[in-house]
C-alpha cells in the first residue's frame, strides 16, 4: 500500500510543480516592477524640474 501512496504523492508533486514555478515567476516580475517604480520615483525626486 505504501508504494501506491508514494506513487500518488510523486504524481501530485509533479503536477503541482508548474504552479509553484509560475507563482515564483510572477513574484519575481512583481519585485522587478516594484524596483523599477522605486528607481523612477527616486530619479524624479533627485532631478527636480527646472
Amino acid at each position: 500500500m505504501s508504494m501506491w501512496r508514494d506513487f500518488l504523492v510523486a504524481v501530485i508533486s509533479a503536477l503541482r510543480r508548474p504552479d509553484e514555478q509560475s507563482l515564483a515567476r510572477e513574484r519575481r516580475r512583481a519585485v522587478e516592477r516594484l524596483a523599477e517604480e522605486t528607481i523612477r520615483a527616486e530619479r524624479r525626486a533627485a532631478d527636480p524640474p527646472e
